[in-house]
This record gives C-alpha cells, sequence and structure tokens, in this order.
C-alpha cells in the first residue's frame, strides 16, 4: 500500500493539514500525520493535534512527503535540516515532494523548485526566487506539487490521492465536492 506523510511543524495552518491527511486515508492510502519535532502540535489558529508519529529519516521510505502550509509552520518546516535532507532524499528517488500556501519555502530550500513550475500563496512569488511561479490553483511538475492556499485544499488533495493512484473521483463524489465546489461557466 502507497504511504504519504504529512509533516506538521508548530504554527501548520490546521485546515489544510487534516483536509490532505482525511482523503488520502479516504481514497484508500496510509497517511501519516508526522509531528517535526514532537507528536503534539498546535496550528496557527490555536488548534492542537497528536501525530502519529514524529520525523525522522524513516520518512524517506514513503511515496509521499506533503508539507501544509501556515506561518509559522511553513518557517519551522524550512528551518529544519532533517526536513531538509528528507526532502532531498525523496526527490532524488523521484518520490512525490509537495507544499502548499506558504510551505514552498521549504521546497526552495531543499533546492527541489529549480527549474520546475511550481504555485504558492499570494506574495510568494516574490519570496521565492526558485523557478518559474504559476496562478494556477494545484501545479504539478513531475514528482513536485504545489497548491496555493486554504481554500484549493481539496483540489490539492484529490491531486495527491490519484497520483498516488486512488479513484479521487469516487472521493469527490462521496464527499459531494462537485457540489460545493462548482465552477459557474
Amino acid at each position: 500500500m502507497k504511504r504519504a506523510a504529512v509533516v506538521i511543524a508548530p504554527g501548520f495552518e490546521e485546515g489544510e493539514a487534516l483536509t490532505i491527511i482525511d482523503i488520502i486515508r479516504r481514497a484508500g492510502f496510509t497517511c501519516d500525520s508526522v509531528g517535526l519535532t514532537e507528536t503534539v502540535v498546535t496550528g496557527s489558529h490555536d488548534i492542537t493535534i497528536r501525530c502519529d508519529r514524529v520525523l525522522s529519516k524513516e520518512i524517506c521510505t514513503y511515496d509521499m512527503v506533503v508539507l501544509p502550509g501556515g506561518i509559522p509552520g511553513a518557517t519551522n518546516l524550512r528551518d529544519s535540516d532533517l526536513l531538509m535532507e528528507v526532502i532531498r532524499e525523496m526527490n532524488a528517488e523521484g518520490k512525490y515532494v509537495c507544499a502548499m500556501c506558504a510551505a514552498p519555502i521549504a521546497l526552495e530550500r531543499a533546492g527541489v523548485l529549480e527549474g520546475r513550475t511550481f504555485t504558492a500563496y499570494v506574495g510568494y512569488d516574490e519570496k521565492i526566487k526558485a523557478g518559474t511561479f504559476s496562478e494556477k490553483e494545484v501545479v504539478v511538475d513531475g514528482n513536485v506539487v504545489t497548491s496555493r492556499g486554504p481554500a484549493t485544499t481539496y483540489a490539492f488533495a484529490y491531486e495527491l490521492a490519484g497520483l498516488l493512484g486512488g479513484d479521487a473521483e469516487a472521493v469527490k463524489q462521496r464527499m459531494l465536492y462537485d457540489h460545493a465546489f462548482k465552477k459557474e461557466a
């Protein structure tokens, strides 16, 4: 079974992290919440969660690593030397490295945005110097997947579930995604 790890740092964006974990699990995959330095982590809106495990090099055995945004969550992710090692190793192996909102700053520090197209939260096109910025909701460039912010979390998570080989359309239908996020012509 394919496995994803969502890395949770103090100050994480709660809605992003929990939605990603939920949708990947609904698609039938293992998706562990991984605390950056401890199992109990408080988000940017004072919601505290208990993670499944703490970050270690074992995460490199997973098929996908996902970084939710939030401030200071994204800067905490970016500043973790261990996480940089994990991202670099997984990227070198062609595994999925994914980030949304402010968290692509961690992908930049890890060196994986060079020569890639990415997206991020408003204003991060000025902060991130590597790669080519796009305003698309979700950008897939090889094994690097990025998204804009809290409102794009569902689209991002369905894309991740699909990349892992899941039936994202079936999960969307069960969750009534097309009813809530219907785009007008």
